[in-house]
C-alpha cells in the first residue's frame, strides 16, 4: 500500500472516530446506553483522541522507522484538529 493511501485512510478513520461519540448511542462502542450525557460523550471523544494519536504514532513508526519528538504545541494543534473533525457529529446531535 502506498504512503498517500495510508495517510488519506488514516485521516478518514480519524474523521470517523471523532464523530462516533456524537452519532452512536453505545458507550465506548461496547455497552448500549439508554441516555448518554454530554459529559460521557466528551469523555468518549477524548479517549478516542488518544486512540487516534496512538495509531498515528504506530503509523509513523512503521512508515518512517522512528518517531519524531514533538513539543506541546503539536499536541494542542492535533487536539484542535480533532475538535474540528468532530464538528459535524456535534451539530447533528445537538443542533438538528
Amino acid at each position: 500500500m502506498s504512503l498517500p493511501v495510508l495517510h488519506w485512510g488514516f485521516l478518514a478513520l480519524a474523521l470517523l472516530l471523532a464523530n462516533l461519540p456524537w452519532l452512536s448511542q453505545r458507550c465506548f462502542l461496547i455497552l448500549q446506553c439508554d441516555t448518554k450525557s454530554v459529559w460521557l460523550r466528551l469523555l468518549e471523544w477524548l479517549v478516542l483522541y488518544f486512540v487516534v494519536g496512538g495509531m498515528a504514532l504506530l503509523l509513523e513508526q512503521r512508515t518512517m522507522g522512528s518517531i519524531y519528538p514533538q513539543a506541546w504545541e503539536f499536541y494542542a494543534v492535533t487536539l484542535a484538529l480533532f475538535m474540528v473533525f468532530a464538528f459535524p457529529g456535534f451539530i447533528y446531535r445537538h443542533v438538528r
